[in-house]
């Protein structure tokens, strides 16, 4: 009966602490250190498989964004995530219309590339001193919403593309944690009835095994927030960058 109860999914015992690690991480990504929660999508998948996985990853992350938006919520800046929004809903169906079919690892070395491009773009502009707002652009908008959308349905993977759409706004480090947890969290649940209905990769059994993954989380987002506290905004900026390109060879490697 207490097997059952803390370990719904019958994993072993390494799987279940390498869950439980992937949710503290994940809070310390929503807690600030924006970006680590990246490194979880290829843990996820290797312990759990493609699809599986997702479903897996989801409520922890929409219960990281709850938390992150509570500690931060007074720095978020709507107008940004208005913006994306609209254009993440086509991105989402299309994507839970070919999931079943799709070979995901094409998709997310295009996203890898992009990502990288972009980057390289970014550090050019600071390099020469010029400066490069993504947001300005209605069509790079758009094309963040909508691939953003596509890439967290296939695989949770929208959170190096809009970091870095974020960071072009030059926005300080608590409006950036403020707004991506809104937009994530916005977008997330979303997501969950195609999980559910769709793709049911959401069962009650994946379900039980996010309650057990709450105090990870909530850990993690405290930790997070206190060790942002200590990071300069520069500093904070050269993090974020360098999470984003690992981040990016991550999904070329996965």
């Amino acid at each position: 009966m207490m097997q059952s109860f803390f370990n719904p999914l019958e994993v072993n015992g390494l799987i279940w602490l390498g869950t439980f690690s992937c949710a503290f991480i994940n809070g310390l990504s929503k807690g600030g250190l924006k970006g680590l929660g990246m490194v979880t999508v290829p843990l996820m998948v290797f312990m759990y498989g493609g699809m599986a996985s997702t479903g897996l990853l989801l409520p922890i992350l929409i219960f990281s964004d709850f938390m992150a938006f509570r500690v931060y919520r007074k720095s978020a800046q709507w107008h940004q995530v208005k913006k994306l929004l609209p254009w993440v809903l086509p991105g989402l169906l299309i994507a839970v219309a070919v999931g079943k079919f799709i070979h995901d690892g094409t998709f997310r070395d295009i996203i890898a590339i992009i990502i990288i491009l972009s980057l390289g773009i970014i550090m050019a502009f600071d390099f020469f001193g010029k400066k490069v707002n993504l947001s300005q652009s209605p069509t790079l908008s758009a094309f963040t919403g909508l691939l953003g959308g596509f890439a967290s349905m296939i695989g949770n993977a929208a959170g190096p593309l809009f970091n870095l759409y974020l960071l072009s706004t030059r926005i300080p480090k608590n409006s950036f944690i403020a707004t991506g947890a809104i937009f994530y969290g916005t977008m997330n649940l979303i997501k969950v009835p195609f999980h559910v209905f769709a793709w049911h990769s959401i069962t009650w059994n994946s379900f039980h095994m996010n309650l057990l993954m709450i105090p990870a989380v909530i850990a993690g987002v405290y930790t997070g927030k206190k060790i942002t506290s200590y990071i300069p905004e520069k500093a904070f900026r050269i993090l974020v960058l360098t999470i984003i390109a690992l981040s990016a060879l991550l999904l070329l490697i996965k």
